[in-house]
């Protein structure tokens, strides 16, 4: 996907282009339960949440536990703000 349009609660409308609009795709489509970097691998994930947050979409992270062979937390994003896709460009 090359781009993606919403309109927001406030009726305004926002494109994102790249990256930014691949990652709003999996985080639509995914709805409440979220996505996490471990279900969706891609560089640089916590860079394309801070730029959607930044044009003004609330998205929440919920860290959780992992194990195997590197056991840690990972991120589980949630977007909370109730969007629209009016457009979509290949």
């Amino acid at each position: 996907m090359s781009s993606i349009t919403i309109r927001m609660p406030s009726g305004s409308r926002l494109t994102f282009a790249g990256r930014e609009a691949w990652t709003l795709q999996r985080l639509i489509d995914a709805g409440p339960r979220g996505v996490t970097t471990i279900d969706h691998p891609a560089p640089r994930w916590s860079h394309y949440i801070f730029k959607l947050r930044r044009a003004g979409l609330t998205i929440t992270t919920e860290y959780e536990p992992h194990r195997g062979s590197f056991p840690g937390t990972h991120g589980r994003y949630r977007l909370e703000t109730p969007v629209i896709v009016v457009a979509e460009a290949a």
